[in-house]
């Protein structure tokens, strides 16, 4: 009995004393971010890289190896979110391990609902936030030189992209451990993540709207024989019309496909070229 006693007094004097810092969220966080789009399985998705990258925590955490083990199962459930956003879920299930180990009546159940319920709405805001403005944003910055030959055309958007995405998710981790489940959760009901999603669409679709009316070509050689052996131009009266209506036709065309047939990009590419090739065999455009 006295054994159990000192074993039981040893386990609780681990946990007081192994407290995390902020390199261990640092390394934890570094790890899924590493992994989090190169190791999904088809079964879980993430969940292979989010328990992996849980494990230093867990083991810092927890000193006995059957406390490790259900840890680490409950992190291996079904789990998918947006690589930069989804670095706040791992702060706060950093923060609800470690609340676990001190005593609060935080169960399994909770840190896998906590999980469950914010990996969507997050992965919503990092797909609006990255993929739809700061991913756009780039790319248009940096088309010119990429047209005039230089290689800062390819090589920048990368690697402002890598610095731009790691400091955000540096960020979220920490605050994500700092802020805890309920601030996140009363983050998300409020109004300002809404501005911030609709900023950044508006955002996006500004940029794209530049990158079409500067990038997309089309023009029509297209003469009719009028009276009097005169020619009319189809071209100049488009041009009367609306300058690039051939342009803006093309791609709200393509615009309102995606949105009536989903985005099959494959049949979008093969459907312009044919078109492009008819078209220009007729010496319509």
């Amino acid at each position: 009995m006295s054994s159990d006693i000192m074993q039981h007094e040893l386990v609780e004097r681990a946990r007081q004393t192994n407290v995390l810092t902020k390199r261990d969220i640092t390394k934890a966080w570094f790890i899924y971010w590493l992994g989090a789009e190169v190791s999904n399985s088809y079964e879980r998705l993430q969940s292979l890289i989010f328990c992996a990258s849980m494990t230093p925590i867990i083991k810092k955490l927890y000193p006995q190896k059957e406390e490790q083990v259900e840890a680490l199962k409950r992190h291996l459930n079904f789990f998918n979110s947006e690589q930069t956003f989804g670095a706040v879920i791992q702060g706060v299930a950093i923060a609800m391990e470690e609340q676990k180990t001190h005593g609060e009546p935080i169960s399994d159940s909770s840190i896998t609902g906590i999980k469950t319920g914010l990996m969507g709405p997050l992965a919503g805001i990092g797909d609006s936030v990255v993929w739809a403005a700061i991913m756009p944003l780039l790319i248009a910055i940096f088309i010119p030189f990429a047209a005039n030959g230089s290689a800062m055309g390819g090589i920048m958007p990368v690697v402002l992209y890598t610095a731009i995405t790691l400091a955000i998710s540096y960020g979220l981790a920490h605050k994500g451990y700092t802020l805890g489940r309920e601030s996140i959760i009363g983050l998300l009901q409020g109004g300002k993540i809404k501005e911030l999603i609709y900023g950044a669409n508006v955002l996006g679709l500004i940029m794209m709207g530049a990158l079409s009316a500067s990038y997309v070509k089309i023009t029509s050689p297209l003469k009719i024989s009028a009276l009097e052996g005169s020619e009319v131009v189809v071209q100049q009266i488009l041009d009367s019309i609306a300058p690039g209506l051939l342009p803006l036709a093309a791609v709200f065309s393509i615009y309102f496909y995606l949105v009536k047939k989903g985005p099959r990009y494959t049949t979008i590419l093969l459907s312009v070229v044919v078109l492009s090739v008819v078209c220009s065999l007729l010496g319509i455009l």
